[in-house]
């Protein structure tokens, strides 16, 4: 099964302030599954990784984002960790990435936070998602109905609530990345996971 993805490449963005295993478990399953996966950031050199309110590691950022070209990927994973995603929305590169996928029908998968890069995007209209509760209303008022489920897959868009929901999350993100052929939005189905 490795084999079939070993071309496959998936972008993941974050800046200082990430929830580090909200990053590396996704990553590591990922790899582990064969894709190739590169870390895509605003900063030059490092990220700072965070685990809760301490500091943790700090990693390599593989691709800076100012040189980072979405046609070189075919997926998207968005970490969270609250300042990450807040610091970010406020970076129209950044914003602009995100949006860059949804235009080419390319999936992308957020936990906890991370959703607010959906929100930024205008791409949750209409869509099935959850994400950790604080932005239940700012998805809800962006025009996507919001559930308290471990993974919700809505036409090539995976979310997720929380650190506790990795395992699952990381099941449906390497599913939906494997299998995901048809344009975001063709044939669209919402699948529940609690």
């Amino acid at each position: 099964m490795a084999g079939e993805v070993h071309s496959k490449r998936v972008a993941i963005l974050v800046t200082d302030g990430f929830e580090e295993v909200e990053m590396t478990e996704p990553r590591r399953a990922l790899e582990e599954a064969g894709f190739k996966t590169d870390l895509v950031s605003p900063k030059q050199d490092q990220v700072q990784g965070w685990n809760h309110d301490e500091k943790s590691r700090k990693h390599r950022v593989d691709v800076p984002l100012n040189r980072a070209n979405p046609n070189d990927y075919d997926a998207l994973l968005l970490p969270g960790g609250v300042r990450n995603p807040d610091e970010l929305r406020m970076i129209p590169e950044a914003v602009e990435f995100v949006k860059s996928f949804f235009q080419r029908s390319k999936p992308v998968a957020a936990i906890c936070h991370g959703p607010w890069m959906l929100i930024e995007a205008d791409a949750v209209r209409g869509r099935h998602v959850t994400s950790w509760p604080s932005l239940k209303t700012d998805l809800r008022n962006a025009g996507a109905h919001w559930s308290d489920q471990e993974v919700i897959t809505d036409g090539g868009i995976i979310t997720s609530r929380k650190p506790d929901d990795i395992p699952a999350f990381n099941h449906h993100v390497i599913e939906e990345f494997r299998e995901r052929t048809q344009p975001v939005g063709a044939g669209r189905e919402t699948r529940l996971t609690s």
